[in-house]
């Protein structure tokens, strides 16, 4: 149980700070941009909710303030690569700076829309699963990340957005991201399924501590 804890662990920071990394990358689907993130973060969803599940509230949010933490390291050794001298050579750094470099106010708004939702997330999971006894995973997984993916999208767009465009930009800009991560969030459904009946193939539950 502890390895897979671990791996669990594992996955929800490489996810989390992959997130940062390529949210920078815009693409169209139809009539949406959305960041190539939007596929990458709501991994960390279906990990948080399996945790809840199986080894309870302590563990969840251990994992959520862990990742908080890794992707401030993260975002420290980016800057670090980022105001490091270049070689002579090496005539890559502008191209280094416009990918990877971080704008304080950006950076910021995801770290407050991160803490929030996947907090909001762990609540919210163990929420419904004292209201439906336990039963009706497929039901607590939903509800818990569609309202956490809300509040994670109304939050970082607003924060890191709001003031330089107009606010019915800023509005499709949070509808289109929620579109996406709302279909998302019913198509993981099968995924909390199979990782909830793998995590616990070697021992009881925890619980919720």
């Amino acid at each position: 149980m502890e390895r897979k804890l671990r791996l669990l662990t594992a996955l929800f920071i490489t996810c989390l700070t992959v997130s940062n990394i390529i949210a920078g990358k815009l693409f169209t689907l139809g009539p949406l941009v959305l960041p190539a993130a939007v596929f990458a973060y709501p991994v960390t969803f279906v990990i948080t909710d399996t945790v809840s599940e199986v080894w309870g509230k302590k563990e969840a949010n251990e994992i959520v303030w862990l990742g908080f933490i890794m992707n401030l390291v993260m975002t420290a050794y980016l800057y670090l690569g980022r105001v490091l001298p270049p070689a002579s050579f090496w005539s890559h750094q502008a191209a280094y700076e416009t990918i990877l470099g971080t704008i304080p106010r950006i950076v910021a708004a995801s770290m407050v829309a991160y803490l929030v939702s996947q907090l909001h997330d762990v609540w919210a999971f163990l929420f419904w699963r004292r209201v439906t006894k336990g039963k009706h995973l497929w039901l607590r997984n939903n509800l818990s990340t569609m309202a956490s993916q809300l509040l994670d999208s109304v939050i970082f767009i607003t924060l890191a957005f709001a003031g330089t465009v107009e606010l019915s930009v800023l509005g499709n800009m949070i509808a289109g991201q929620y579109l996406v991560k709302f279909i998302l969030a019913l198509a993981d459904t099968p995924f909390c399924y199979l990782a909830v009946r793998w995590a616990r193939k070697e021992g009881v539950i925890a619980g919720e501590r």
